[in-house]
């Protein structure tokens, strides 16, 4: 069973360029690399007809994301995308090294100038949404998962969101700071408050909040602790204004910066690193909302949080409830290779690359999705 297969989402239909709105300008070739132009050329006039299977796959266990998009890019900028004959995979699938994902057979001037952004596509998108599958099994511990905000907009250039929230929706993030990362899949983005209302209200933690929530009553509220880094001190000011009204508290310390808690209590200092939202901090302010009886309150953390950190903190049963990940999550680390294996129907490639058949692929109707 997939963990995020998209037919379990309630999404059986593929997405389309309604969604995708693809630059023009990839049908010009202004994206392909040039050698892959100066083929189309030379084929074009001497080999127009010939016939290639173009095979895609990867080299790590991921969870795949792209394939709507390649899709709807072969039928959107291929020539005669309709004789194209296409298998593809289902973005939400889990995948493993070298596994075939996406054939495409048809005539190699048609589409096989698409070769290189078909490539990035799947890259890039498998790698956020398998970052995201990877973080959110870090945050699941004993069968509980805990939910992760995917907070990417300041990691990347803007123009990446929309892809980047679907990919890391697709890996099992459900909430996501802006909304053109959730744009694809049809949600608004969600947030709180940054370090900047705080500032507009001189530092005055309780002020910037009741300003929130007389603005935004509706919403669940969560209040940015470290402003003052001095977390425990300032959870509780908001905790006993607002009482059950407050939802949560959001600890987004520096990894450069040592919470006044340890100055206050030095007899803590030197068995671990006090540096930015750590595991004893983050126990001391639950254990400070406990007594005062705010057991209600979430606990957000965020700020340079990894697979790897989040693991940590799950394995020694630190009081989090919500993380917040950003830029761990927009590492490309998985690459595609596409390969064309047969030429007019008989097997020709590359020394060490062959036709892979995969029984899981599901044909395409290129005439329409």
């Amino acid at each position: 069973m997939k963990e995020f297969d998209l037919k379990l989402q309630g999404k059986l239909e593929r997405l389309t360029n309604d969604t995708f709105k693809f630059d023009k300008r990839i049908g010009e070739g202004w994206f392909s690399a040039v050698y892959f132009l100066k083929t189309r050329e030379i084929i074009r006039a001497t080999k127009p007809d010939s016939i290639v299977t173009m095979q895609f796959f990867q080299k790590d266990n991921a969870v795949l994301c792209g394939t709507d998009e390649v899709i709807a890019l072969l039928q959107t900028f291929a020539d005669n995308p309709e004789k194209l004959e296409v298998h593809s995979l289902r973005d939400g699938d889990r995948i493993k090294p070298f596994e075939t994902v996406l054939t495409i057979k048809g005539r190699y001037v048609d589409f096989g100038y698409l070769e290189g952004v078909i490539d990035g596509i799947l890259a890039r998108r498998t790698s956020v949404a398998t970052n995201v599958y990877n973080v959110m099994k870090a945050a699941k511990t004993s069968g509980v998962q805990k939910p992760v905000i995917f907070m990417g907009d300041r990691d990347d250039h803007y123009t990446t969101q929309a892809g980047d929230g679907y990919a890391a929706y697709i890996g099992g993030s459900t909430a996501q700071a802006t909304h053109a990362m959730n744009e694809w899949w049809g949600k608004r983005g969600m947030g709180t408050m940054p370090h900047a209302l705080i500032q507009m209200f001189n530092g005055d933690v309780v002020e910037a909040a009741k300003a929130y929530h007389a603005s935004f009553p509706e919403d669940d509220l969560t209040v940015l602790i470290d402003y003052n880094n001095d977390v425990i001190t300032d959870a509780l000011k908001v905790a006993r204004e607002f009482g059950t009204i407050l939802k949560g508290v959001r600890v987004d310390t520096s990894r450069t910066m040592i919470d006044k808690h340890f100055i206050r209590h030095p007899e803590l200092l030197g068995t671990f690193d006090p540096r930015g939202a750590n595991p004893t901090l983050i126990c001391a302010l639950r254990e400070a909302l406990d007594k005062e009886g705010f057991n209600h309150v979430k606990i957000v953390v965020s700020g340079g949080f990894t697979k790897e950190r989040i693991k940590e903190f799950e394995a020694n049963n630190v009081p989090v409830d919500i993380y917040g990940v950003g830029g761990s999550l927009l590492k490309v680390a998985i690459g595609f290779t596409g390969d064309n294996v047969e030429l007019n129907g008989d097997a020709e490639a590359k020394a060490g690359r062959k036709l892979r058949p995969n029984t899981r692929l599901e044909k395409v109707n290129m005439a329409g999705n």
